[in-house]
């Protein structure tokens, strides 16, 4: 009798780890693969502008930005517009991105420091982050020496670098949870 009850419990256990093996095959092709790589998490409901720009006036706001106050970053038009509750653009004003570009979507403004050491060991000032990912930090800041020069292509860098005075307007819109939208 010993015999037979072995055999059972073989069979049940070589059953068991095939039904579970099946079922973490199944659950796989459900999800999708981050491994290594972190995650920008951005709002469900973020929608990258589809609009065709203004091309007789590319300093206006682009179609499909968002609406209420708002920071707005155009990766392609390399320019900013600080929108206010009344969807009218405050200011808005060119920017030299990083090496590395967030996302599109939407983001809070999640961390802010009035002076620093950018990731380029440039000294900044009001820096103002809304995003990581890819091993970087995306955010707005100032020169203290005023330069907007592109960056080292050869680093990653999230740095989105402004003009003092633009910096400091950015400093005074854009507060702890303040939407930042980035579109195309």
């Amino acid at each position: 009798m010993a015999r037979s009850s072995s055999g059972i419990v073989a069979g049940l256990t070589t059953a068991a780890i095939a039904a579970v093996g099946f079922l973490a095959y199944q659950a796989s092709a459900h999800v999708p693969s981050t491994l290594g790589r972190p995650q920008v998490k951005k709002s469900p409901a973020a929608a990258v502008s589809k609009a065709p720009r203004n091309r007789t006036n590319p300093t206006a706001l682009p179609g499909g930005s968002g609406t209420g106050e708002r920071v707005v970053y155009s990766l392609d038009g390399k320019r900013v517009w600080l929108v206010g509750a009344d969807n009218k653009v405050q200011r808005t004003f060119g920017v030299t991105p990083g090496t590395v570009d967030p996302a599109p979507g939407t983001y809070p403004v999640n961390s802010r420091s009035a002076a620093g050491t950018g990731s380029d060991g440039t000294p900044v000032e009001h820096v103002v982050r809304f995003a990581n990912g890819d091993s970087v930090v995306f955010g707005f800041s100032a020169a203290v020496n005023g330069s907007t020069a592109a960056p080292d292509a050869s680093k990653k860098l999230g740095g989105i670098r402004e003009s003092r005075a633009d910096g400091t307007a950015m400093w005074e819109f854009a507060t702890f949870n303040t939407k930042v939208v980035v579109i195309k």
